[in-house]
């Protein structure tokens, strides 16, 4: 398969003979998933690590909510300034800021002696994290100009990231058997120092940021400091207030109209950052992106992609623990499969995408995702809390096959229809997307699942139990439970059982329409709009 003709200023650097990447660029890919592991795990390593740090630092409720959870809030909130900082230094550059910022703040949170300094430091780490994603995804463009090469770069890439995030959890816990608390951040250090030290020989810089640079003599980053400041602002109230309406829903606390009203003033600042970008020449985020067909449309099926399948994903979690009674750990190994499958889809994809229209092969993975949401819907549906638990793992399984399939080619798709110069900005936007669908998939599961497990155990309470407690089990899961046991009373712990699988199901049915919608969109703008049956379709010029 030939490769598309790019339009003038889109080219990439040749890598080896003939354009296709040879042994360098694989060893150099090797040492990119480095960091993509670590960024990965960092986002759930402490979820069964923080108790012994709680014991250690003595943080308050509050302040444990902010160690987990502050790394990826900065790092959703600096992803589009990241992105465009690599596309005017560079981002090998940047990359390696980044890298060296992240192993000496992990050092730092290694041995933060109080909550506040732990908080900072993983602040810190989440900024650090920013300047590589995208700075990562940038330089695959650059490294492998073969689509069948860059596609399967990508795809391992995009693997390693589900990897990273399944093996926190359990490398966090494995850490804490031998050593002590501060271990999960010093197992960052080695990764960043080699990808520095070997990276240097290994990957090459993205040849039109320097280009454009030489050009234009500049010296400065020329980074527009509003556009960060409503770029950073509006991400960060968006995703915090997404999550703290998740987090009340599922423990049932707390008012939802402040974190409403964030979600606002964050959607606001994100307006006028928009409206600032339309007015500026050389703007923070260059919203001709989106415009290409290609970028708006795998940007948009990501989107409500995530949003389906991580809110599935999270109740998956929530039944495996309220319903099926396993501990978080065995929860975690029950989700290996989804892990296994989503990894093994996303290595699939490049082969397929060899034989039939990219586009083609996503819009396939979307339908086999809607193929697992609905084999689970129909299986909650009619044995309820009684489905067994293998065939409920492997429909969700199912769902992570297909998700594997479409996102890794998506991510393809948006990174190679951008000009070279905006990469960063693409791949940017394109994690942009992943965070704000399952930061949006978290709140919507919650909220979805705890309505309807308030609103069944309320009609099915057992009429034995006095009116208190049934409004203490009505008030969350965790609750119901807990009040189930105190009172010994398996009817109750039935209805509390039958009321979040209901929950589960109501969103499985929510999650397989936004994937459907999410494999239409795909469908009737990238494969019917082109009946030729081209491989790729011309890249938007610019204006």
């Amino acid at each position: 398969m030939t490769a598309p003709d790019r339009p003038p200023g889109t080219g990439v650097a040749e890598p080896s003979v003939a354009g296709r990447a040879g042994r360098r660029e694989w060893i150099g890919l090797a040492l990119l998933v480095l960091p993509m592991l670590t960024l990965a795990s960092d986002l759930t390593v402490l979820f069964l690590a923080l108790p012994t740090l709680g014991e250690e630092l003595n943080p308050t409720a509050s302040q444990s909510l902010w160690i987990v959870h502050v790394y990826g809030f900065l790092i959703a909130g600096f992803l589009i300034t990241m992105g465009r900082l690599g596309d005017r230094v560079g981002s090998r550059r940047l990359m390696f800021v980044g890298a060296t910022a992240f192993a000496l703040l992990s050092v730092v949170a290694a041995f933060s002696s109080t909550p506040e300094m732990l908080i900072a430091a993983r602040a810190l780490l989440g900024i650090a994290g920013a300047t590589l994603m995208p700075s990562l995804f940038s330089l695959l463009r650059t490294m492998f100009a073969d689509e069948t090469q860059r596609r399967t770069a990508i795809a391992i890439v995009f693997s390693a990231f589900s990897v990273g995030g399944a093996i926190g959890p359990l490398l966090g816990g494995a850490l804490l058997e031998f050593f002590w608390w501060g271990s999960v951040f010093l197992v960052n250090v080695p990764p960043m120092v080699l990808l520095v030290v070997a990276g240097r020989r290994l990957l090459p810089e993205r040849t039109a940021a320097t280009a454009e640079r030489n050009e234009t003599g500049e010296r400065g980053v020329g980074l527009d400091l509003r556009s960060v400041a409503l770029s950073v602002a509006g991400m960060l109230a968006v995703v915090y207030a997404i999550q703290e309406l998740a987090a009340g829903q599922e423990a049932g606390t707390g008012s939802v109209w402040p974190n409403l009203a964030l979600v606002v003033a964050g959607a606001v600042a994100l307006g006028l950052f928009v409206r600032r970008q339309r007015r500026l020449r050389d703007p923070l985020f260059d919203l001709a992106l989106l415009r290409n067909r290609r970028i708006g449309a795998s940007l948009a099926a990501l989107l409500l992609t995530a949003i389906g399948v991580v809110g599935m994903f999270f109740l998956m979690t929530q039944y495996l623990q309220w319903v099926v009674g396993l501990t978080p750990l065995q929860a975690g190994v029950w989700t290996l499969p989804y892990v296994v499958l989503n990894v093994a889809g996303a290595l699939l994809a490049p082969p397929l995408a060899g034989r039939m229209r990219p586009a083609v092969v996503v819009a396939l993975g979307l339908a086999v995702t809607v193929a697992g949401a609905v084999l689970l819907y129909a299986a909650l549906l009619v044995a309820g809390a009684g489905t067994s638990l293998p065939f409920v793992v492997a429909a969700i399984s199912v769902v992570g096959l297909g998700q594997g399939m479409a996102m890794a080619l998506t991510s393809d798709l948006i990174i190679s229809s951008a000009p070279e110069r905006d990469t960063g900005s693409a791949a940017a936007a394109q994690e942009v997307g992943g965070e704000l669908g399952s930061a949006l998939g978290i709140a919507a599961g919650g909220a979805v699942s705890m309505t309807i497990y308030r609103a069944a155990l309320a009609d099915t309470v057992p009429p034995d139990v006095p009116d208190a407690d049934a409004a203490v089990a009505t008030a969350g899961i965790p609750e119901g439970t807990l009040t189930a046991e105190r009172l010994d009373s398996p009817e109750l712990l039935g209805a509390v059982r039958d009321a979040v699988t209901l929950g589960m199901q109501a969103y499985t049915a929510a999650g397989a329409l936004l994937v459907a919608v999410g494999g239409m969109l795909i469908t009737v703008t990238l494969v019917l709009r082109d009946p030729g049956g081209r491989d790729d379709f011309p890249r938007d010029r610019e204006s």
